[in-house]
Formats: structure tokens, C-alpha cells, sequence
């Protein structure tokens, strides 16, 4: 019989963000958390307080599987685009922390550390701190609504986007609606589309735009 490891803080937090993978984050409970570590709930409290605590801990977590800017790189856009596609794919396997993200009032020290390393890649960069501010929310905001947006379409290959173009294309009234019908067929439908690279582009386009206002 192989023995169950102890229980710790961290493995609660992590039963608690795979329980918010499958359900969202409502599913977290201290009794579901306990169930998916095969425990009982009052178990949980020698770890975690309450669920709050639990709540602030998934967060800290996710922060902190997301990539800091590297300080030392010479183009603040390089720094900011890496942590940038780093925080695209760890909110893209943890959607439900989108909307937990930014309304805890305990942070961490996984998000404190993401927040000053963020700011200090601006700051060194010669962003005046109202700049650095603008910087950071029109990011963040780009990236949350780049993740909703790509998690909530209806395609995730290129297979997917032919079969959903065509299905598109088939059913428009003939001879309406020209630029739609031009941007499915000399666009969507193209060999070599991939709508995943649309998210670099947009993100090249804020840093570029924020490298114009920077000084």
C-alpha cells in the first residue's frame, strides 16, 4: 500500500487550483478541496485558515508560475514581451483566475515580487511612474482579454478554423456582406493562417506605441 505524502499548505493549494481547472474558481470549497485530496475538511485547517487563505494562496501560485521580466535585458520590450507570452500561457491553462487575479486584498509575496520586478523592467526603461502605470494596466488588460477572448472561441487548430470558416462562408446571403466574405476567403482560409499569431502582433503594437511615449 502506497502511503499518502502529508499534508502541507502547498498541497492544498494545489488540489484547490486543480479543483478551479475543471469547476472555476466558485468549485473551491474547503470540502471539495479536502475530497480531491482524500481528506477530511477540518483536515485543511491545520494548513489554511479558511478559504480566503485558500483564494490568496491560488493566486500567489499563479503569479508566481508566470515569468519575471529579466532586469538585465537591454530592450525593456524583449523583457516585457517575454513575461508577457508567459502570463498568455499560464492564464490560458487557469482561465478562472482572470477575474480572481486583481481582487485580493492580501497579496502574496510570489505577486509582490511580479508586480515590482514588472514595474522596475518601466522604471529602469525611463517610464515616469504615471507612464509606468498606463504601461502596465493596458498590458495586462490586452493579455486578460487576449485569454477570454481565445479560450471562448470555437477553434483551437487550423483544422478547426477551416471547418468553422466554411461553415461560415456557406451559410452568408450571396452576393451580401462582401468584406466578411474577402476577409474568410483571401484571409481566414489561406494556407498557413494561424489566428494564434494575431497575439504578437497586437502585443508588438502596445510596445511599440508605448516606446513613442516612453521618455
Amino acid at each position: 500500500m502506497t502511503s499518502r505524502p502529508p499534508l502541507s499548505r502547498t498541497r492544498v493549494l494545489d488540489a484547490a487550483i486543480r479543483v478551479a481547472d475543471r469547476g472555476g474558481v466558485e468549485a473551491i470549497t474547503m470540502r471539495r478541496v479536502a475530497q480531491e485530496l482524500g481528506v477530511e475538511a477540518m483536515s485543511l485547517y491545520h494548513h489554511v485558515p479558511n478559504k480566503d487563505a485558500i483564494l490568496d494562496g491560488v493566486v500567489d501560485a499563479v503569479f508566481s508560475a508566470i515569468d519575471l521580466p529579466d532586469p538585465d535585458c537591454t530592450d525593456w520590450r524583449d523583457a516585457i514581451r517575454v513575461r508577457a507570452t508567459s502570463a498568455r500561457t499560464v492564464l490560458s491553462q487557469h482561465t478562472w483566475a482572470l477575474g480572481l487575479m486583481d481582487s485580493r486584498r492580501n497579496p502574496g509575496p510570489a505577486t509582490l515580487r511580479h508586480h515590482d520586478a514588472v514595474l522596475g523592467v518601466l522604471r529602469t526603461a525611463g517610464f515616469s511612474l504615471p507612464m509606468a502605470a498606463h504601461a502596465i494596466s493596458l498590458i495586462d488588460s490586452y493579455i486578460g482579454g487576449y485569454v477570454l477572448q481565445e479560450t471562448a472561441l470555437p477553434i483551437t487548430t487550423p483544422d478547426d478554423v477551416e471547418e468553422v470558416a466554411g461553415d461560415i462562408l456557406d451559410s452568408l446571403p450571396t452576393g451580401e456582406l462582401p468584406y466578411l466574405t474577402e476577409m474568410i476567403v483571401d484571409h481566414a482560409l489561406r494556407p498557413g493562417y494561424d489566428h494564434t499569431t494575431e497575439f504578437a502582433y497586437g502585443l508588438d503594437l502596445i510596445l511599440d506605441a508605448l516606446e513613442s511615449r516612453r521618455t
